[in-house]
């Protein structure tokens, strides 16, 4: 453990200007201190990282190691991110792979902030009676299979904004593919839940992933050969299609949607494929999906806040909730109570509960539906909404009424059925009856220049779907976030987008940017978000400590996952929020399940001060992999 006794002005803080506050100051900290805190004043588990030349932080240490070896190398901010983004498709395979997606928030210096959209469509085949006989789009097997957008968009953001050739930003992961990696425990043990279905149904992932029919054992090396000579042979036929770095990069993506991937993907479903509980399925994607699809870039969804514009996805992501969250904060004054108080929990808590509300009754995929952003995102909305925040905790799911509009509610909400399930908090790995889920990882890279780029990389988890033998990872299965009831914006439709819980977030300070963060964590990605925001914009902390402090969320809407699990008022906290603090949340009629002391949320941020150009990073130790590097 570390000691943090600098209480100066944090290097990576932008400085106020004169007449406007555009970022606390340390001395501006909580008014009191938390009795955690009282005798450990500034307490981190690690540093701060801070320097002028550039920081990367995410999820796994070898990810943020490779995207600072880029940096090093003489590459920019878009190019750490991609060979870090290709890394961990590769070390965590548990979090996300090839056949995944990866929404993209990144700043270039100088230019206006974008969203890259990497979040893959359904197929040309997904309509609703497709899912006769399903109450739910199933999680597991290859129906839920939408077009992967994870390489089409890191690809693109290469080409684009980066400055390195395609084969140095896939060598790390090639590297790791073909020699080896640290198993973690987490991936060991998710394996060892598999093992099963991987014997019985899916003989592709047990050969890479079982060894004598068992898990490989924490801390022993994992290869994954296949994915390795995969991307050699895109390099390499990207290498011999065209001479020049663009010309290169835009072969690779042909080669994935028509080549001998797109090639190996149709040929994997041209036959029913098993789900996780045996029963075969057929899948909707197509080679024409594949061949359709692009990624593209989008305007970022913004809001000001305390002088800085924080910019998320649009609603097809559920990033807005997050800005829905801020402007309620405002409203409700949130920025006032001490943050590691049982007000600011009640009230942080009461706001998600408010704005999740929404985010289930009008988020959509804006080409398809007709979301009421500028309605829900606006101050006399959220000072409406705001109004129904009480002294105790609320029961209910509560949507509002944009401009007149009458909200969609799931149909058991309509017929009155809203019990609670008992089951303990957590990142969304396995559900309340035992189902497999994916979660998620993220990273976050600044360099000296002052690009930002944060990305939040998922699906084609390996307990999603068998590995495709020939190609070395599994399919995503992102559609089983759509809804079948034909009165949801999110009801599925052929080239529509899921709504994705994938939520990296930007903040820039006039037209500068500042800060990159984001988390893994499925529903809770924007309550722990807006959480460690807040801790940094009212609470004085630096990065570490507000990634440090003891977190909570609220599980009192409906989950993003199958089976849909609503749990009414439940609050979930680490339990070392402090005894009273937890006895009073529950005075107020929250729920309160215990999770273990350092058990939520897998923050990592980087940070910019654009009057001195300092940098600084910092990264979750919680699961013991996430790591910030820099100088």
């Amino acid at each position: 453990m570390t000691w943090n006794t600098d209480k100066g002005v944090s290097a990576g803080l932008p400085r106020p200007r004169h007449g406007c506050v555009t970022w606390p100051l340390a001395h501006e900290k909580r008014p009191s201190p938390h009795p955690l805190e009282a005798s450990m004043p500034g307490f981190t588990t690690r540093p701060e990282l801070r320097g002028r030349f550039g920081m990367v932080a995410s999820t796994h240490w070898l990810a943020s190691s490779v995207g600072m070896a880029a940096l090093e190398r003489g590459g920019n901010a878009f190019d750490a991110a991609v060979a870090a983004g290709f890394t961990l498709q590769v070390v965590e395979p548990h979090l996300n792979g090839p056949g995944g997606e990866v929404p993209v928030l990144f700043h270039k210096a100088g230019e206006s902030p974008q969203v890259l959209c990497g979040q893959g469509p359904a197929p040309a085949a997904a309509v609703p009676a497709a899912f006769d006989g399903l109450d739910r789009i199933p999680g597991s097997g290859v129906l839920a299979a939408c077009v992967p957008g994870a390489f089409d968009a890191w690809m693109l953001l290469l080409r684009d904004y980066g400055t390195m050739r395609l084969e140095d930003v896939l060598e790390p992961a090639i590297g790791y593919a073909a020699h080896g990696f640290p198993v973690l425990a987490q991936i060991s043990a998710k394996i060892n839940e598999l093992s099963e279905v991987f014997t019985r149904w899916w003989p592709g992932s047990a050969r890479l992933y079982l060894r004598d029919g068992r898990a490989p054992a924490p801390g022993t090396w994992q290869t994954n050969p296949v994915l390795a000579a995969t991307y050699r042979r895109i390099a390499s036929e990207a290498r011999s299609a065209a001479r020049t770095r663009e010309g290169q990069i835009d072969a690779a993506r042909r080669i994935w949607r028509e080549g001998f991937v797109a090639e190996a993907i149709t040929g994997f479903l041209s036959a029913p494929v098993p789900d996780a509980s045996g029963i075969p399925r057929r899948a909707l994607l197509t080679g024409a999906d594949l061949a359709q699809w692009r990624a593209g870039y989008e305007e970022t969804t913004r809001v000001q806040h305390n002088g800085l514009t924080v910019h998320k996805t649009g609603p097809w992501g559920q990033g807005p909730v997050f800005l829905q969250q801020l402007t309620l904060a405002e409203a409700l004054e949130t920025g006032k109570a001490d943050v590691l108080s049982p007000e600011f929990a009640h009230l942080v808590t009461e706001a998600a509960k408010l704005a999740f509300a929404d985010r289930e009754a009008w988020y959509g995929d804006p080409a398809f539906t007709d979301v009421p952003l500028a309605t829900l995102l606006s101050t006399e909305y959220a000072e409406q909404r705001a109004t129904l925040v009480g002294e105790t905790a609320s029961l209910e799911l509560r949507p509002g009424s944009p401009d007149g509009r009458v909200p969609y509610l799931p149909e058991r909400y309509l017929s009155g059925s809203t019990a609670a399930i008992d089951r303990a908090g957590g990142e969304p790995t396995l559900g309340a009856t035992g189902e497999h889920r994916g979660d998620t990882c993220h990273v976050d890279v600044v360099d000296r220049n002052g690009n930002l780029v944060s990305a939040t990389p998922s699906g084609g988890w390996l307990a999603s779907s068998p590995v495709i033998e020939e190609l070395g990872f599994p399919l995503g299965t992102r559609a089983q976030m759509f809804w079948l009831d034909p009165r949801s914006p999110s009801v599925v439709a052929p080239g529509k987008r899921p709504r994705s819980t994938l939520t990296p977030t930007l903040v820039t300070r006039e037209g500068e940017g500042v800060l990159a963060l984001g988390t893994p964590g499925g529903d809770q990605q924007d309550q722990w978000s807006l959480t460690f925001f807040l801790r940094l914009a009212h609470g004085g902390m630096d990065l570490q400590e507000a990634i440090d402090a003891p977190m909570f969320h609220t599980n009192a809407f409906p989950s993003s996952f199958h089976p849909r699990e609503t749990v009414p008022g439940e609050m979930v906290a680490e339990s070392r929020m402090g005894t009273q603090e937890i006895a009073e949340l529950r005075r107020r009629g929250h729920r309160v399940v215990e999770s273990g002391p350092w058990s939520l949320g897998r923050l990592s941020a980087v940070r910019r001060d654009p009057d001195t150009g300092a940098l600084s990073a910092a990264a979750n130790p919680r699961g013991s992999q996430g790591y910030a590097v820099g100088r």
